[in-house]
């Protein structure tokens, strides 16, 4: 996937207003580099002057190690996926005394839907604004990143589901029947993105890059939108709920 560098800053740039993100945050970089959260997870630390706590690889397989290390370093902007954070919230459960030592502001959540309704837990130890937990969907040829949905205990223990969010400020989300038709809410339909966060191409696969990056019908001359393959259903709230990929 081909990914010009001005996506990744206009990442950022879409997205401060929710974050505030500074030189005094302190981020982890959990993940891979092959894995496109690692993007975030680099690039938010050292473009905003913060510092980047490099987790070695033994430590990433240990939540309980991964819990003391977040508390020593004072980490203050975590990336998980949904499956890891789970494991994580055990080690916190077992070790209260450390989970009460977090300097957390924002746990991000990428990578795989998440079930809100398993944060109950978190929320019996840990405030709701400290720290705040995000759901943001994406995909590598959005940029990582592509919509953001700050969470609480009401919403995680009112929530049916994993629900997406809104886009971020530079992107835009239909959601089209197979004809290219708005669905009504209430409706599964496939979503597209569109906006500047899009990747370029599939490096030499001109094929496939015409099948998922098609022309919007619903914006200017020459604008693409991107067939992410995930199926969605918008509520009557404006929302919308994930539910699940549309070739499985």
């Amino acid at each position: 996937v081909v990914v010009p560098h001005h996506n990744v800053t206009r990442l950022f740039s879409s997205s401060e207003h929710w974050y505030g993100f500074g030189p005094d945050d302190v981020w982890s970089l959990f993940h891979s580099f092959a894995f496109d959260v690692s993007v975030w997870e680099i690039w938010g630390a050292l473009l905003h002057g913060g510092r980047l706590v490099v987790v070695p690889q033994e430590v990433t397989r240990s939540p309980g190690d991964f819990l003391r290390l977040l508390a020593d370093e004072r980490v203050t902007v975590l990336s998980q996926t949904p499956s890891a954070f789970y494991q994580l919230m055990a080690a916190d459960r077992a070790d209260p005394r450390t989970g009460s030592r977090l300097g957390l502001r924002r746990i991000v959540f990428a990578g795989e839907a998440l079930d809100l309704g398993r944060l109950d837990e978190w929320y019996t130890r840990h405030a709701e604004d400290a720290p705040v937990l995000v759901n943001m969907y994406g995909i590598t040829e959005t940029t990582v990143h592509a919509s953001f949905l700050a969470l609480d205990r009401a919403l995680a223990a009112g929530a049916d589901g994993s629900l997406v969010g809104e886009p971020l400020a530079d992107l835009g989300f239909h959601v089209l029947d197979q004809d290219l038709r708005p669905v009504p809410p209430g409706t599964a339909g496939e979503l597209y993105v569109t906006g500047p966060g899009l990747a370029r191409n599939y490096a030499n696969r001109p094929g496939l890059t015409a099948e998922r990056f098609v022309a919007c019908p619903f914006g200017a001359p020459g604008a693409r939108m991107y067939r992410s393959g995930d199926l969605v259903r918008p509520r009557a709230d404006g929302g919308l709920e994930y539910l699940g990929r549309g070739d499985d």
